[in-house]
């Protein structure tokens, strides 16, 4: 009973957190506003997390459901993967929330580049024409999509936003394709 007692708990707490860090950013959640989201007393929100930036990391564990890309053409990659990111950052504001958090907090930063490291690099892994070279490749991918998502959805630069999805796959798509798979 104790245990689905605080799986449930966790679970609120989590579900208020995503919520909350997504509505207020990093900086104006509170650990009370969060606790109080999720009915329940703030010292169990650090009874459970120790703070609020390993909440954060907790709660902004996500998925970048990258597509199967076994059925896509090799030379269409990149421009799969530019579709899939612009689509991802659109509908996400936890997603956009790690991003505001990750250029000033620590535990923000090292989730973001968890998150890239582990769910692109397979991906560079299989495409790089050089095994050794997947880790930079990745990393070369997320400088792209990371860099576009802050200048599109945080510093709302006017040409940058301005791109429907398709031009900015168009521009993002080539660069990615390479990062991935040119000699």
């Amino acid at each position: 009973m104790t245990t689905r007692r605080s799986d449930t708990t966790r679970a609120a707490i989590l579900a208020a957190a995503r919520e909350r860090f997504a509505t207020d950013g990093f900086e104006r959640a509170t650990i009370r506003a969060i606790a109080a989201d999720a009915r329940i007393d703030p010292s169990m929100v650090m009874r459970y997390y120790g703070n609020k930036e390993a909440l954060f990391a907790a709660a902004a564990d996500f998925d970048l459901r990258l597509p199967e890309l076994g059925d896509t053409p090799a030379g269409q990659i990149g421009d799969t993967l530019a579709r899939h990111f612009l689509h991802r950052w659109e509908g996400d504001e936890t997603l956009l929330a790690l991003l505001r958090a990750a250029v000033t907090k620590q535990a923000a930063a090292d989730r973001v580049r968890t998150v890239f490291a582990t769910q692109i690099g397979p991906v560079a892994a299989r495409l790089a024409p050089a095994p050794d070279q997947a880790p930079t490749r990745a990393g070369l991918v997320a400088t792209q999509m990371l860099g576009f998502a802050l200048c599109r959805y945080v510093l709302r630069l006017p040409p940058v936003v301005d791109l429907t999805p398709d031009e900015a796959a168009g521009w993002l798509g080539p660069t990615i394709q390479r990062y991935l798979t040119a000699d």
